[in-house]
């Protein structure tokens, strides 16, 4: 079975710059399951769960040589520069 799912879209997307209208979406039971408890391991809401594995998954389409830890630590560092923090990277 499934279900609707609302979510903005571009939410936490600053490059997407989309309008904040809600979007419905309809995604599988299994897939809005497994979102449910990844997002209590994890501190997100169920919107933010799934906006993640749709960045992560996006990123690793584009750069299909790069593994996830390597796109999370981008997408870290990438949030870090646009909260202000900047810190010469130090080698060794």
């Amino acid at each position: 079975m499934n279900e609707n799912l609302s979510f903005s879209k571009g939410s936490n997307f600053k490059e997407y710059g989309g309008s904040k209208m809600p979007t419905a979406v309809r995604i599988s039971e299994a897939l809005l399951n497994d979102a449910r408890k990844f997002s209590k391991v994890d501190h997100r809401s169920l919107t933010g769960q799934i906006e993640h594995w749709a960045r992560i998954g996006k990123c690793a389409e584009e750069n299909p040589d790069l593994t996830y830890d390597l796109i999370k630590e981008i997408l870290i560092g990438i949030e870090e520069l646009n909260q202000g923090e900047r810190e010469e990277y130090q080698f060794g």
